[in-house]
């Protein structure tokens, strides 16, 4: 993670306004003062920005857990336009001037892997930060998904529970399976020691649920990103021999259950292709509430 002085250096070394409504601008790197004013603005809109909410009161602005910097853009008057997380994924919430802004500050930084966000805005960040000729290497189109009224438990599952460090060695080849699907690389030959230390900190958090009989993995779901307003859960798994049995819809209804007693609603993504799964989604009380674009980058030497 870059250092305080060369985030702001960095900041100031690429943004050339790309229009006259970005020239007005100015971007810097967040603190810890920042906080309070940050998940204010991100408030506005608290589905749309989770992700970067969530990493906000999971570790801080500033934090090597977030795998990257966040960054504010305000207008002259001090005021923000927009907040972006620059790094591993690029997440950005922003005005389109400032949107342009983050794009062309984007194209500096030497650990971008992925950028994720509403379909149009992606499109549009798109437009600005390929213009210096970058390609995507993959692109999938998603769906999000929300609920904000639990179903009735069908029948609960008694063996659904929080994920203990000794399960570790059985979803993370099952959480590894879901990344190459979806990104065509596999984690466990790119970073393994990363990526077993994240998840693990993700069971550590409270955030696993698993159900598992004998030494199997029958369901599995995670809570990516936590905050009042709203819960993002992903790795939502079922045991494909155990498909069709209504096991993944009995541990869905009881963990949504459970988590909208603290929680406005909760959310997720489904590729746009997987049919199967909207469908699931919808029978489990899910709605349609956005579009969703994440592309991939060629992983830069």
């Amino acid at each position: 993670m870059l250092s305080a002085a060369d985030r702001q250096e960095f900041a100031a070394m690429a943004f050339e306004p790309l229009s006259e409504s970005a020239s007005l601008l100015t971007i810097h790197a967040l603190s810890a003062e920042h906080q309070a004013e940050v998940l204010a603005f991100l408030g506005e809109r608290p589905v749309h920005t989770v992700f970067m909410a969530g990493f906000i009161r999971d570790n801080g602005l500033v934090s090597d857990f977030n795998r990257g910097t966040f960054y504010g853009c305000r207008d002259r008057n001090g005021r923000l336009e927009g907040v972006a997380l620059m790094g591993h994924a690029t997440l950005v919430e922003a005005s389109e001037g400032a949107l342009a802004a983050f794009a062309q500050l984007a194209q500096y930084c030497p650990s971008t892997y992925m950028i994720l966000g509403e379909r149009e805005k992606v499109e549009r960040f798109w437009s600005y930060y390929a213009r210096s000729g970058q390609t995507p290497r993959r692109a999938c189109r998603e769906l999000l998904f929300e609920q904000r009224q639990p179903l009735e438990v069908p029948e609960p599952v008694g063996g659904l529970r929080l994920a203990t460090s000794d399960d570790l060695e059985i979803v993370l080849p099952v959480y590894a399976q879901m990344v190459i699907a979806e990104s065509g690389v596999d984690p466990l030959e790119a970073d393994a020691a990363g990526f077993q230390q994240r998840w693990l900190r993700r069971i550590e958090q409270g955030r696993v649920w698993v159900w598992i009989e004998d030494g199997r993995l029958i369901f599995n779901a995670d809570i990516m990103c936590d905050t009042p307003d709203c819960v993002y859960l992903e790795g939502i798994y079922v045991d494909p021999d155990e498909r069709g049995k209504d096991y993944g819809l009995r541990c869905l209804s009881q963990l949504s259950r459970n988590l909208l007693q603290r929680a406005k609603s909760i959310c997720l993504l489904v590729n746009e292709q997987n049919k199967q799964a909207q469908a699931f989604y919808h029978k489990a009380g899910f709605t349609l509430c956005g579009y969703y674009d994440t592309i991939f980058l060629h992983l830069k030497n």
